[in-house]
Order: C-alpha cells, then sequence, then structure tokens
C-alpha cells in the first residue's frame, strides 16, 4: 500500500523563493565578472593608445626639433649642417608575401652601398615586426623600391639632419642624438640657439672655411698614409682674432653615421688629446728669456758636451754644432743644451709665470667641450724647468700650442681660439704675453729656422714661413715609449706681416725609403704645413711675393757664417 504525503503549501514557496535567489545572485555574479572583463579590456585599450601617444609624441617632439633645427655654415657661406626632407626606406619582413631571395637581389641592385643580396637577404627574413632599409632616400629611389610591389616595403617622410661635406670638419660640428638634439662639437654648443624658433631660418656661421679645411684634411690624410702614423691633427687659425679656420683630426668619422664611429673616431686630438709637443716649445723659453730680460740677444751658450745636472744628462741630436751657441743658433740648431742653460737663467719662477699666460695648465680655451686637462708638474725641480723649456715633461694639446705660437707672432697678444666667425673689429681685447719688440724678434728668429734650420722643408715659396718643428718620444704610463714620437710643426705666415698659424702633427709617424728612415717632424709634419700654405694661402689674401720678406740682417751677425744650415733630420 502506498502511502502519499502531501507537502504543506508554506514548504512549496520557500523552495520556489529560495531558486529565484539563486538564479538572482547567479546574474549578478555574471554581470559583476562581465563589467571587470569590460574594465580590464577598456585598460588595455586605454594604455595601448598612451604608448601611442607618448611614442608618438616623441617622434613627433624629435620632427619638431629637427625641423625647426637652424643651419650651420662656413665663414663663406657654404653648408656645413643643414636639416632637410628625406624619405625612408623600411619593410615588415614578417608580412612579406613575395620571394624574400629575388626582392633581395632587387634591393641589392638599387642599394648597392646598403649592402650585397645576403644583407638584404637577413634583413628580410628577421624575425621583427619593423626594420629600415635606407634612410635619407632620394625620390627617385623610392619609387624604384616602391616598383617591386611588394606591399611589405613601406616609405615614410621624415625630417634628418644632413652634414652635405660628409667627414670634413666632423670634430667642430659634431652630431646630434636620436632627439635631435647637439651630442658634440658645435651642434652640441649651439643648441640651444639652432633650436630657438626666433632665429629660424638664420644660419650660423663659424669661422671654419671649407676650402682651407678641405686642404689641411687632404695633406693630413695624405701623410697619415705615407708615414703609416697612427692618428694626426691640424689647424689653421687667424694670429689677430684666435678664429680657426680649419681644424682637423684623424682618424675621423662621418656625422651622417656616427653610429658607425668608434672611440679614436670620435675623439678630438687637437682639442682633447695632450701631448709632449717638444723642441716647439724652445721658442717659448727664448722669448720668456728675451722679454723678462734675463738674457741679451749677444749671450753665447755653451753647447761643446752634453749637460749633466745631478744623475739627469742632456744631450743634443748627433751631428749638432758642438760649440757656444747664440740665441739665433739655439733654434736653428734646435739644441736641447742651449735652451736647457737658456731655461736654467730664467728660472722656474718666470717659466711657470709665460706658461700660465699661454693657458698650460687648464684646459684649452674654445667653445667645444671636448677638451682635455694638460698635465701640468707637480713639482719644478731645477730639471722640470730645463726640460719643460724644450718640451719635455709637460702636455698640451695641439689648440694650445697654436694659441701660444699666434701671440709669438701677432705683436705678443694671447686671445682665446674661437670656432665661431668674428665680425671685424670685434675680436677680443685678449692678454700682452711679451712685447711687440720680443715678438718682432720671434718672427725674426722663426723665420731663421725655415730658412737654415730644421723647418726648411715647411717652406712654400713666396709665403715668408717661420716655424719650429718639434719631436718627442710618445709619453706612456711610467716614462717613454722608444719606438713611438710625435712629430709637429708650429708655423705662421707670412713673417714680415703674420696673418695665420698654421700647425700640423703626426702620432706615432714611421720613417720610409724617401726619407732615409727618419721619422722626425722636418721630414713629415714640416712638409705638410708648407704643402697646406702653398694651397690656401692666396685663398687667404696673402699674395706670394718672392722679393720681399722680414728683414733678418740684425741677426746674421749672431750667426756662424761658416756652419751649414742645419740638415733637416733634427727635432
Amino acid at each position: 500500500m502506498t502511502v502519499i504525503v502531501a507537502r504543506p503549501a508554506q514548504a512549496q514557496h520557500r523552495s520556489a523563493g529560495q531558486r529565484h535567489a539563486l538564479v538572482a545572485t547567479s546574474h549578478m555574479r555574471l554581470m559583476m565578472l562581465m563589467m571587470l572583463f569590460a574594465a580590464a579590456v577598456v585598460l588595455i585599450i586605454g594604455r595601448l593608445a598612451m604608448l601611442g601617444i607618448l611614442s608618438g609624441g616623441e617622434a613627433a617632439a624629435r620632427t619638431a626639433a629637427l625641423a625647426a633645427r637652424g643651419d650651420i655654415v662656413d665663414r663663406n657661406g657654404a653648408p656645413l649642417a643643414r636639416t632637410i626632407d628625406a624619405w625612408t626606406i623600411a619593410v615588415h619582413p614578417q608580412k612579406i608575401i613575395g620571394d624574400k631571395m629575388e626582392i633581395a637581389a632587387r634591393l641589392a641592385a638599387l642599394m648597392p652601398d646598403r649592402g650585397d643580396q645576403a644583407w638584404f637577404y637577413h634583413q628580410l627574413t628577421r624575425n621583427i615586426s619593423f626594420v629600415y632599409l635606407q634612410r635619407r632616400a632620394s625620390p627617385a629611389l623610392v619609387e624604384q623600391v616602391n616598383a617591386i610591389g611588394e606591399p611589405a616595403l613601406v616609405f615614410a617622410r621624415e625630417t634628418q639632419r644632413l652634414y652635405p661635406q660628409s667627414t670634413m670638419a666632423a670634430h667642430a660640428l659634431g652630431f646630434l642624438s636620436t632627439d635631435g638634439h647637439g651630442m658634440s662639437g658645435m651642434e652640441r654648443v649651439l643648441d640651444e640657439r639652432l633650436l630657438d624658433p626666433a632665429q629660424a631660418g638664420k644660419p650660423v656661421a663659424l669661422a671654419i672655411d671649407a676650402r682651407v679645411q678641405a686642404a689641411m684634411e687632404s695633406e693630413l690624410g695624405r701623410a697619415m698614409g705615407t708615414f703609416s702614423a697612427r692618428g694626426a691633427g691640424g689647424i689653421v687659425m687667424d694670429v689677430h682674432t684666435g678664429e680657426v679656420l680649419a681644424m682637423v683630426s684623424l682618424p675621423t668619422f662621418n656625422p651622417n653615421r656616427v653610429g658607425m664611429a668608434g672611440s679614436e673616431e670620435l675623439r678630438n686630438l687637437t682639442t682633447q688629446s695632450v701631448f709632449e709637443l717638444g723642441s716647439t716649445f724652445k721658442p717659448i723659453t727664448v722669448a720668456t728669456a728675451i722679454d723678462t730680460g734675463t738674457i741679451t740677444m749677444n749671450r753665447k751658450f755653451d753647447a761643446t758636451h752634453p749637460l749633466k745636472v745631478g744623475g739627469f744628462t742632456i744631450h743634443d741630436e748627433r751631428g749638432d754644432p758642438q760649440r757656444w751657441l747664440s740665441m739665433p743658433e739655439t733654434l736653428i740648431y734646435s739644441s736641447n743644451i742651449a735652451t736647457a742653460r737658456i731655461a736654467d737663467e730664467v728660472g722656474p719662477q718666470k717659466m711657470q709665470t709665460m706658461f700660465r699666460k699661454l693657458g698650460f695648465d687648464t684646459r684649452p680655451d674654445i667653445e667645444l667641450r671636448e677638451k682635455g686637462r694638460p698635465l701640468w708638474p707637480h713639482y719644478w725641480a731645477r730639471t722640470t724647468t730645463m726640460t719643460t723649456a724644450y718640451g719635455h715633461g709637460i702636455a698640451v694639446t695641439p689648440l694650445h700650442l697654436a694659441s701660444a705660437y699666434a701671440a709669438l707672432v701677432n705683436g705678443g697678444i694671447w686671445r682665446p681660439a674661437t670656432l665661431m666667425k668674428i665680425a671685424p673689429g670685434q675680436a677680443p681685447a685678449g692678454r700682452r704675453v711679451i712685447s711687440e719688440a720680443t715678438s718682432y724678434k720671434m718672427r725674426q728668429m722663426l723665420r731663421l729656422i725655415v730658412l737654415r734650420g730644421t723647418g726648411r722643408k715647411g717652406e712654400a715659396p713666396g709665403y715668408r714661413v717661420g716655424g719650429k718643428t718639434g719631436t718627442a718620444e710618445a709619453a706612456v704610463a711610467g716614462g717613454y715609449d722608444h719606438s713611438r714620437n710625435v712629430a709637429t710643426f708650429a708655423a705662421a705666415f707670412p713673417m714680415d706681416a703674420p696673418k695665420y698659424v698654421v700647425l700640423a702633427m703626426l702620432d706615432s709617424p714611421q720613417g720610409t725609403k724617401e726619407t732615409g728612415g727618419w721619422k722626425t717632424a722636418a721630414w713629415n709634419a714640416a712638409p705638410v704645413v708648407g704643402r697646406t700654405i702653398s694651397r690656401v694661402g692666396s685663398m687667404l689674401g696673402v699674395v706670394p711675393d718672392a722679393q720681399h720678406d722680414i728683414d733678418v740682417a740684425d741677426m746674421m751677425p749672431l750667426i756662424w757664417q761658416e756652419t751649414p744650415p742645419k740638415q733637416a733630420n733634427g727635432n
């Protein structure tokens, strides 16, 4: 018998209510989950949009910076750095639909300077979404690449900084960072000025003369190759204003492709590297002795035998005259012994004072940020005074020396070097370091060095060159590398009315068959100066004239006439 028990109505109503509550709770949970999911999606989309805006803003800021950046020109208006509109060619490797090998072959044929077929094939098969193939592309090239018909190849216009002279004056100009700001050289110095909207359209003129710069780079590059030198530097400077018309540092780099340069190429040898510049210091020592009244012109100095000071011995070059030498002869024959004796009488205080007046104790005075600190002796013993007198034991940059020689020949006024073009009559006053009378005597003696001494290969016919060679062993940590030297010739022209200093320096040159194995400045650096002056002298307004020269008649009685001119193998 089956017993049927009826549920009370109240229990049935309670069960139905529980079901409705569960359904409502489920709906609420589902809605909350959907809202959270939607919020997450919105957050992700917002984040992506923000990143896109930021990256786009950075790109736009870079384009705006470059678009507004002013041009740099040389002193005659020739363009050195410009901002241009250019095309870029890129590819999305993962979206290529054509035959990659065939596309690579066609790209290599159109852009052989970028790479061969294998290089392009590597770019097309990379596991990345985007890669540049060519920047600063011409419209004609873009049209040819577009004709390949591959949709994964893309093109865009962007603003670029262009250095139309390629590597010329690279260290003076510098280069830009990826965000369009100057990273070195005058690009860095002038960054604010070049980006000033109020100055838009007004190019900045440098003191550089592109013609002179090209000539000096050519001659130094030729010498660097001939003598297998490690590096080379050169400067052409206006002696009355301090304007640098040429600044050469080799090896160099291409600011259009600065990423391909190493630290050695980026280093400005003329302003960052310091060297013991050897006998080029001797005229400074002689000028100090004359100007301070310590020694008169008719004095002679014993160079008959090596000079011993304590445990230190100072020698002259083999073949130099072993006799008493006058002041002009000391420079003509580049005597270490006679120079040391002169410095010993001048004394450490006066020598240091002169060196400080010439700025040898501070970084070179020029706008560039890339500047080396000189090596100044910590203690000035008697031997320190003697050796610094001929350029040993003290190290400065080539620019220091160029500025010093300008003061020696321009009437005695030292002025800071500048890479900015100076308007006529606006040269800085500078500071007097020697008298006009002393400066005139130095011009006479520097001219005699070229006529009769170690500087004869630095002569440029008609341009009345005067200068001094210097060859010093390369200083290394703890001493000297006897297998390497630094060869320098510092000169000025025309000596009857000096206008320009020209300096050439070779780091670690080697002797050649043509030089008989000699690797001194008389054989390598001096000819660079002579050839450079011959090329640029008339460009700079100096008329070659074989009938005029500085009068050296009053110096001739001080020179032993029976002694033949010194062979150009000394220091």
